[in-house]
């Protein structure tokens, strides 16, 4: 038996790539081609636009798929959430679908939108935000570089933005928020009812969250004086407990930590301080609690 997978090619594809290589499943795939090899033979991948991977999942063609929660909303898809994956194409932020304006415009809010033209890719999402604050307003399907129909096309835009980089570079200001997204790794209903393929996709996103929650973590091992042991402990933040073991024939022992990597730049000179030698940090591929 296989699982059939729909996986995002476009912007979302490397960053996809990298977080299953680091859960343990290789991709090869060929120029122009469309279905990678994997390094698991339970698995069929194929590549699609993340626009159409929530509608082909829902319909049964595809077992399950990663996309985005605006997408699944965009198609209305009645999918079975496997994993809310927080990551983008260069940020581990949720991204957010906003309505934005010329930055000169006399639009200042979403009730100035009455009667106005909005051009966006996710019409059914930016209908559905209108309508619940009691606004008419035109919407229309954008193929693509959206930004630049402001105002000479269009009187406002709905868009996907990760940073707002690309919001600010073409002289746009955002007036709402419709929504934030995440990848989600999501199934089909019949496929989540089969036992086989339910676990191998439970499987899979412990491998897939636990690549995830290592991307924030390092370790940490050290050496320290017995009698300086206390001291270190007191400076030193951990998931749970350090483990401590005592180094053979020494009052020394061996500490070891995971942390969050933030800390270890200030953490560091503290625990030299504090008496620690041999400080070693380490990245992680997985954690998984």
């Amino acid at each position: 038996m296989k699982l059939r997978l729909g996986l995002p090619k476009g912007s979302l594809q490397e960053a996809t790539f990298n977080l299953f290589k680091q859960a343990g499943f290789d991709f090869t795939i060929r120029s122009r081609s469309y279905f990678p090899a994997v390094n698991d033979p339970e698995l069929e991948v194929v590549l699609m636009r993340a626009q159409e991977i929530p509608r082909y999942v829902n319909e049964g063609v595809l077992d399950a798929g990663i996309s985005g929660l605006d997408w699944i909303l965009e198609n209305e898809a009645d999918v079975v959430e496997v994993a809310d994956l927080v990551y983008a194409k260069s940020t581990s932020n949720p991204i957010r679908l906003v309505i934005a304006v010329a930055k000169d415009s006399n639009i200042k809010e979403v009730s100035d939108l009455k009667g106005k033209r909005i051009a966006t890719e996710l019409v059914r999402v930016t209908q559905k935000y209108l309508k619940e604050n009691g606004v008419e307003a035109s919407v229309e399907f954008s193929y693509g570089a959206t930004e630049v129909k402001v105002p000479d096309l269009v009187d406002a835009i709905a868009d996907i933005t990760e940073t707002g980089s690309s919001i600010k570079a073409n002289n746009l200001r955002i007036i709402a928020t419709i929504l934030e997204s995440t990848t989600r790794f999501h199934a089909n209903k019949d496929a989540w009812a089969d036992p086989w393929k339910r676990e191998k996709l439970q499987n899979m996103a412990v491998l897939l969250q636990g690549a995830l929650r290592a991307r924030s973590k390092v370790g940490l091992k050290m050496n320290v004086p017995g009698d300086n042991l206390d001291k270190i402990l007191d400076v030193l933040p951990a998931m749970k407990q350090p483990t401590v073991s005592q180094l053979v024939h020494s009052d020394w022992v061996a500490v070891e930590v995971i942390l969050d990597e933030k800390q270890v730049r200030d953490l560091i000179p503290a625990l030299k301080k504090a008496g620690a030698q041999d400080i070693i940090e380490y990245p992680l591929k997985k954690v998984i609690p």
